[in-house]
């Protein structure tokens, strides 16, 4: 979810495990309250699609400006599902206005089990 196209990093060898992803926005001044209705609005169409497994939406309780998304998918190929849906391309587009800098992200490899995969 930066600038350019997303690169996701390849699982281990081996690995059986979800694929996580933190992406991490900063809202500019006065746009708090939108980049936050843009992002809720991922929550419902994410939630519904075969790969995921879980989308959380968290914003910081210190600097409001701050947000992070927590979203979970049964694979690589998954998210790379996700990624290229229309309407998270368009989340993409209308959010670049209202953040500072590029949006950065994060992928997790989940080392303890999930539950109920135990």
């Amino acid at each position: 979810m930066n600038d350019g196209p997303v690169v996701l990093p390849e699982p281990d060898a081996g690995e059986t495990g979800p694929y996580t992803h933190l992406g991490f926005a900063t809202a500019r001044p006065g746009s708090e309250d939108k980049v936050e209705e843009l992002i809720l609005a991922l929550v419902a169409p994410l939630r519904a699609e075969e790969g995921a497994i879980e989308f959380h939406v968290h914003r910081d309780r210190a600097d409001r400006r701050q947000f992070v998304i927590y979203e979970m998918f049964r694979s690589k190929t998954a998210l790379e599902k996700h990624i290229a849906q229309p309407y998270t391309q368009e989340f993409i587009r209308a959010i670049r206005p209202h953040v500072e800098g590029p949006l950065r992200q994060q992928f997790l490899r989940m080392c303890s089990a999930l539950p109920g995969t135990e």
